[in-house]
């Protein structure tokens, strides 16, 4: 099995334009976010629509490759990239530009979900370890079946627990925390970006109900860590926080 990790980033931000480019560490985040990739994966590109994204890959020793300012997605993007890439990867990894503490060993457990020849689409779940976590609507629950795949995601804490106080349902059921980190068969990507956006995507602005709703399946890997991403830059500067409590001696953060 011949894997490729893609990293889609874009300059544009409306919480925090930039990003990609914002120092962390004495690294940029984008910087952070390509080594972690490669100490997994061989084969590895950034997928930005800004120069200066595209110049600050190529000066760190990395590879990206540029895509146009108009998709609606990250996986657009990576549909594209892999398309000018021309890589015979049986599988394709989406990995967020903005996941600097994206650990290896949730990317082998994403990529283990493929010994299973009936996968199309994988991603990871956590489970939650508070219900004030779990309740809230920025960190999707994912609903999965006897197998390991998605029933459903969701911003709404589900399944609903009857009969019990809500303080007290974690007790009752393991809810489980959507990881934003993608794998897909290379057929199956060029497939779901050809889907138009379905009802229960643009009512839980959930890009992966696209899929879900048309049919395709998506195993769930199970993690225990939880990563932290940058989305703020409150969020930055936290990450910073953790850098330097956690990592001082250190330039690895795997």
């Amino acid at each position: 099995m011949k894997y490729l990790a893609v990293i889609p980033a874009r300059y544009a931000s409306t919480r925090f334009p930039g990003k990609p480019l914002a120092m962390l560490g004495g690294k940029t985040v984008i910087q952070r976010v390509y080594e972690q990739v490669a100490k997994v994966i061989d084969e590895v590109f950034v997928a930005t629509d800004d120069d200066r994204i595209f110049r600050e890959v190529e000066r760190f020793g990395g590879r990206a490759v540029m895509t146009s300012t108009h998709h609606r997605s990250g996986t657009d993007r990576i549909e594209e990239a892999v398309g000018k890439i021309g890589t015979q990867a049986d599988v394709i990894i989406n990995v967020q530009g903005d996941e600097p503490f994206i650990q290896t060993s949730q990317i082998e457990t994403l990529c283990r979900q493929f010994d299973d020849p009936t996968t199309q689409i994988a991603t990871l779940g956590k489970p939650f370890a508070t219900m004030e976590a779990a309740e809230n609507p920025n960190s999707p629950k994912i609903v999965v079946d006897n197998n390991g795949f998605a029933l459903y995601f969701s911003r709404s804490v589900i399944p609903f627990v009857r009969g019990t106080e809500r303080s007290e349902w974690l007790e009752k059921f393991p809810f489980l925390k959507h990881i934003g980190l993608y794998a897909y068969r290379r057929d199956v990507l060029r497939e779901i970006t050809q889907l138009p956006p379905s009802l229960l995507e643009l009512a839980e602005s959930l890009e992966q109900l696209r899929w879900l709703q048309n049919g395709y399946r998506i195993r769930v890997g199970l993690t225990d860590i939880e990563t932290i991403g940058i989305d703020t830059p409150e969020d930055l500067a936290r990450a910073e926080e953790f850098i330097n409590l956690h990592y001082a001696s250190t330039s690895s953060i795997s």
